[in-house]
């Protein structure tokens, strides 16, 4: 998929998650489903940090150029020391690691320790990391005729005012993890969930995704999980931009109208 419908299946699947957690009896405070909605679109574009034209690529600058360039050689590594002779030669690192459960557990861990431990400064900079990733892909059109400083002013306007609402009593710090010291815990949640949306969105494309990376699959560690081959589309085909997105959007504002209590 390409970095727009990312995005939109991102915050599509918080919005989701919203409503099943008020079907539950533990409905978000609108913060929470607002800010998780917009981490959830940024994280659905992380897993692409391993291939140097992405969407994420351009969000920084040359730092993320430059971290892109850094993963994918990374990734490419890791494929080479873990490939069974089953697995395809390859020349890149673009749909291994990053594209893997694993790597979306261990980096919305990550995010959820650094939220939780880090205080206000760490928050505000995991915040300011995916709304501009937000925009990037939720705005894709509007963000390539901006400069990159618009974008950041942006992401870091929208930042600061989204962490001093949750910082309010009831607005939703503690949401889900009410212990002592556990506030922003949940911050971690839409990181994993983005990213293993992003990468089942792969898997519907005609190349499929690793998803269960470590896990041998036919002979193969770095089995291409996907559908059968005849329902599969090219990423930024017509059925991704005439099917899937318009379902997302239908898909995200039932979701949202449900996690609101509204329907």
């Amino acid at each position: 998929m390409m970095g727009p419908a990312h995005s939109l299946s991102g915050a599509a699947a918080w919005l989701g998650v919203g409503a099943a957690a008020a079907a539950a009896g533990h409905p978000m405070p609108w913060p929470v489903l607002v800010v998780g909605a917009l981490v959830c679109a940024g994280a659905a574009l992380a897993p692409d940090l391993d291939h140097k034209s992405a969407t994420i690529s351009r969000a920084f600058g040359p730092f993320s150029r430059g971290l892109c360039g850094v993963i994918d050689k990374l990734s490419y590594s890791v494929y080479k020391a873990t490939r069974t002779q089953s697995d395809p030669r390859r020349s890149g690192g673009h749909r291994t690691l990053t594209h893997t459960w694993l790597w979306a557990v261990l980096i919305g861990a990550g995010t959820a320790v650094l939220g939780m431990a880090g205080g206000r400064w760490a928050v505000l900079g995991i915040l300011f990391v995916h709304m501009v990733l937000a925009v990037e892909g939720l705005l894709w059109r509007a963000a390539r005729v901006s400069s990159d400083v618009l974008v950041w002013l942006l992401g870091a306007t929208s930042a600061w005012i989204l962490a001093d609402i949750l910082n309010k009593p009831g607005n939703g710090a503690d949401w889900l993890f009410t212990a002592p010291g556990q506030e922003y815990l949940w911050l971690g949640l839409p990181v994993v969930l983005g990213a293993l949306v992003h990468d089942i969105g792969d898997a519907l494309t005609v190349s499929g995704c690793p998803i269960l990376w470590p896990i041998v699959v036919g002979r193969k560690r770095w089995y291409p999980v996907g559908p059968p081959k005849a329902m599969r589309f090219r990423a930024g085909s017509w059925v991704e931009l005439k099917v899937l997105m318009p379902v997302f959007m239908l898909l995200g504002g039932a979701g949202c109208l449900a996690a609101l209590g509204v329907i």
